[in-house]
């Protein structure tokens, strides 16, 4: 008999307000290091994802200018992310900004030219990272660069996972595995780990690293709940995608709707884009709404995020992980917790 344990996803779970003094917002910190050696410390908590149809030039420098990290996809030739590169680092400085490689490949020559570039943040981006061409990949780069560049690797599930990456050389590991919108790894091949779940048990590791949360995350109270969970940043995707600072075009549908693409970087779409050829497909490519600003997104998320802190008491997030309590909710406090009053129609 499989030893077989029950997991849980953010909805699974709300936070308890406790007694608070904060009588204002603005007497909240959310910020948090990414990296204390090499002094990357960042006011908002909130990393973009390294997707084709959410970071590029215009976001990467948008979260830079707002406190947070933009992680420019992989997507590409290595001229063109090169290219980006050049034109987001007369914006913003290099501490700022993070750029996406592979584990196969180019992904070395890749890294040599941005390095070159000024580059100081590589996120190795691959599905499941915790693998031994992850392991390669990281011991060339730190044989090459030292430990000048803050390496970013993932995706992982487990705390044996992050332990492994971490002991390799990481300074900052993204968990989650299949909770992304468009992401379809547990259909197709029924493997992940609720992210939420991932982060508590990833928790209590040994490892002086940044623990990133990614997959799953729909609005603010999920960002809240991931950082209470341990997480340090959390990576979004889907709550970006339509806003102004997003690649692509806007498209306008016959009935005047304004829409862009929002895909899964291992949906069809996006495979054949990039390298003319699918194989095992874990995404699908879709559109969402134009949502307009960017800006106005993030400020939402951010106002969010502080008046969760609020709640909990904590004007820092040292203060919020030492306060914060967990409760269990049940299908029905779910339904209660969502604005229900058009259910009643």
């Amino acid at each position: 008999m499989h030893n077989i344990k029950m997991t849980h996803n953010f909805d699974d779970y709300l936070l308890v307000p406790q007694y608070s003094d904060i009588e204002s917002r603005k007497e909240v910190d959310i910020g948090n290091w990414l990296d204390r050696e090499r002094n990357m410390r960042f006011s908002l908590p909130i990393i973009s994802s390294p997707m084709d149809t959410i970071t590029e030039e215009r976001m990467a420098i948008a979260m830079g200018r707002m406190g947070g990290l933009g992680i420019v996809h992989r997507y590409n030739t290595i001229e063109r992310q090169v290219q980006m590169a050049e034109i987001i680092l007369e914006n913003i400085p290099s501490n700022k900004v993070g750029f996406a490689i592979g584990v196969t490949g180019d992904y070395f020559e890749r890294a040599k030219e941005l390095n070159d570039c000024g580059v100081r943040i590589f996120c190795l981006d691959v599905a499941h990272g915790d693998h031994v061409l992850m392991k390669r990949a990281i011991y060339k780069l730190r044989d090459a660069f030292g430990k000048t560049p803050h390496i970013m690797a993932g995706n992982i599930a487990t705390i044996e996972g992050l332990e492994r990456l971490a002991s390799w050389g990481a300074n900052s590991i993204r968990i989650g595995i299949g909770g992304g919108s468009i992401c379809s790894t547990r259909i197709q091949t029924g493997h992940g780990v609720p992210t939420i779940q991932s982060i508590m048990d990833c928790d209590n590791n040994c490892y002086d690293v940044t623990l990133i949360a990614d997959g799953g995350i729909k609005n603010s109270g999920d960002i809240a709940k991931a950082l209470a969970a341990k997480a340090d940043f959390a990576m979004i995707g889907s709550i970006l995608a339509g806003t102004d600072c997003t690649p692509g075009e806007i498209i306008t549908t016959e009935n005047g709707n304004k829409r862009k693409i929002y895909r899964g970087m291992a949906s069809k779409d996006a495979q054949m884009d990039w390298r003319g050829k699918a194989s095992s497909l874990e995404g699908i490519s879709t559109t969402v709404p134009y949502k307009g600003p960017t800006v106005e997104v993030v400020e939402q998320l951010e106002n969010g995020i502080r008046s969760a802190f609020s709640y909990t008491g904590a004007r820092t997030i040292q203060e919020f992980w030492s306060k914060v309590k967990f409760i269990q909710q049940s299908n029905s406090a779910f339904n209660e917790s969502k604005t229900h009053i058009l259910d009643r129609n």
